[in-house]
Formats: C-alpha cells, sequence, structure tokens
C-alpha cells in the first residue's frame, strides 16, 4: 500500500514538472470526457487555477509531513501490517480533504452539463470497459498474476532498488496468495459508472435546486468512497489488509542498503513537495 501511494506521489510529477503543468493535463484529461464548451472550458480553468493555488500552499506540506514519517517508519527496523495501513490512512485523510474541497466546484459544472455532454460521458466509459476487457478480463489467471507481479515488483524496486531472487520470490508469493479478481472490480466500476450518468442526469434536471445538487454529488462521491455493496466492501477490505500485509512483507526482507535507498528517495519526493510549495 506505501509502494502504490510512492508511486502515486511520483507520478504527480517527475516531480516538479508534472506538477507545475497539471492543470493544463488534468483539464484535457477532463474535456475527453465532457467535451466542454468555450464558456465551461473557461470557467473550469479559472476554478483548477484556484484549487491548484490551494493544493500547492495547503497539501503539498501535507505529504511532505506524510513522506517525513514514511521515512522514519522505513528507516527504524521491521514494520508491521499496521503501521504500513497507518500511514496509508493518512493519506486517504488527505484525498478526502481533496474531495471536500473539490465538490461545489463539480456540483457549479455539472449543473451546466448538457445531454450532449453526458452521452459523451457514456461513449467515454464504453471505450473504457472495452480497454478494461482488453487489458485485464480476456487474460487468463496465470496471466492476471504475471501482470500484477511485474506492476508490483516495478513498484517496489522503485523505492528499494533493485530486488534480488529470494525477495522477488516472495513478491510472486504475495501476488499468488492474492485475493485480486479483475471481473469483482469491473463490477464495482460498471456500477459506479452507471451511478455517475444517473446522477448527472439528475443534477441536470429542469427545476433542480443547488441544495439539491449538492446532495446528489455528495451522495455520489459518498458511494464512491464506500460502495453500497456489502460483498465488494469486504473485498475491499481484504484487498488493504493484503496490501499492508505484502509491504511489510517486503520491507522487513530488505536489506539496510535498501532501506537507506528507500529513505532516500523518500527524502527526496519531500524535498521536491516542499519546494513546490514554496512557488507562487
Amino acid at each position: 500500500m506505501l509502494l502504490a501511494a510512492a508511486m502515486v506521489l511520483h507520478g504527480c510529477s517527475a516531480i516538479k514538472l508534472g506538477y507545475n503543468n497539471v492543470q493544463s493535463v488534468g483539464y484535457w484529461w477532463l474535456d475527453g470526457y465532457f467535451d466542454f464548451n468555450d464558456a465551461q472550458a473557461v470557467r473550469l480553468k479559472a476554478d483548477m487555477d484556484q484549487f491548484h493555488q490551494w493544493h500547492r500552499s495547503s497539501e503539498l506540506p501535507e505529504y511532505a509531513q506524510l513522506l517525513q514519517r514514511a521515512q522514519g517508519l522505513v528507516a527504524n527496523g521491521d514494520v508491521t501490517a499496521p503501521q504500513a495501513c497507518a500511514l496509508v490512512e493518512e493519506a486517504r485523510k488527505q484525498i478526502d480533504d481533496i474531495t471536500a474541497r473539490a465538490e461545489p466546484t463539480l456540483v457549479d459544472i455539472a449543473m451546466t452539463f448538457t445531454p450532449a455532454q453526458i452521452e459523451h460521458l457514456e461513449a467515454k466509459y464504453a471505450k473504457n470497459n472495452a480497454d478494461y476487457r482488453k487489458d485485464w478480463l480476456r487474460l487468463s489467471p496465470q496471466e492476471v498474476r504475471k501482470k500484477r507481479y511485474e506492476k508490483t515488483l516495478e513498484r517496489t524496486e522503485m523505492i528499494y532498488g533493485r530486488l534480488d531472487e529470494p525477495q522477488r520470490a516472495l513478491v510472486r508469493q504475495q501476488v499468488e496468495a492474492s485475493s485480486f479478481d479483475p471481473h469483482v472490480s469491473n463490477v464495482e466500476r460498471l456500477r459506479r459508472q452507471q451511478d455517475t450518468l444517473q446522477t448527472l442526469r439528475t443534477i441536470t434536471t429542469a427545476g433542480t435546486t443547488k441544495e439539491q445538487a449538492l446532495q446528489a454529488m455528495h451522495g455520489l462521491l459518498e458511494r464512491y468512497k464506500h460502495s453500497p455493496q456489502p460483498q465488494y466492501r469486504a473485498y475491499v477490505r481484504k484487498q488493504w489488509d493484503e496490501g499492508c500485509e505484502g509491504f511489510a512483507l517486503a520491507h522487513n526482507a530488505a536489506t539496510p542498503a535498501q532501506r537507506e535507498t528507500a529513505v532516500k528517495r523518500l527524502k527526496g519526493y519531500e524535498r521536491d513537495f516542499m519546494e513546490l510549495a514554496s512557488q507562487r
């Protein structure tokens, strides 16, 4: 889990270049889903600029502090799964802060969507679903495990450096024992898509008030965070526990040199975030 979080942090930039260009990249990514008109584009870009300024000054220092705590965890000997989970839980709380901050802006832009734009989103979902089927659902169980092993190995080595064969065998063993099922994940993906489309149609219905739209959007985001399907919530909980245990096992198998490498790389991310936070 910690490794996945670090991968996100790394991918957020390479690091500085990506972060300073995230507004333009983010806009074009969103435009691919909604095909904004000129008025929406002007409004959204202004909102994204304000959001980016807030995120730079308020959230990046929090990320840096989280990375400091991660360095302490990695440097101070072996770790337990609960320790790893506690750190990632902090990152999840920061994501909640971001979602809460963005919610009013999401409602404002959503209330301007036309039926054609919602149809555009539905078509984009269909394309994404075809890609997901190709990338995951058409693979054999052996191919799925191989793909996940390669991704997990890449993320682990991004932090710790190259793993030796016994360490790679440990990663492979964790992947083999994982409860991950792309078909289970796909059912939730499809549920969220239909939920999003229905919510947007509700928000854009004539006569819908701002308060009603806010309630609808908040409900949607809560259902993203906590699926209404109890089986999926149990699946996510199991995945979470497996991830924390997997990180602890991988870290505890790392050599002193690999742990030193991990601390240095996390320190580098921390430094980058603090430098970005100081920029205006």
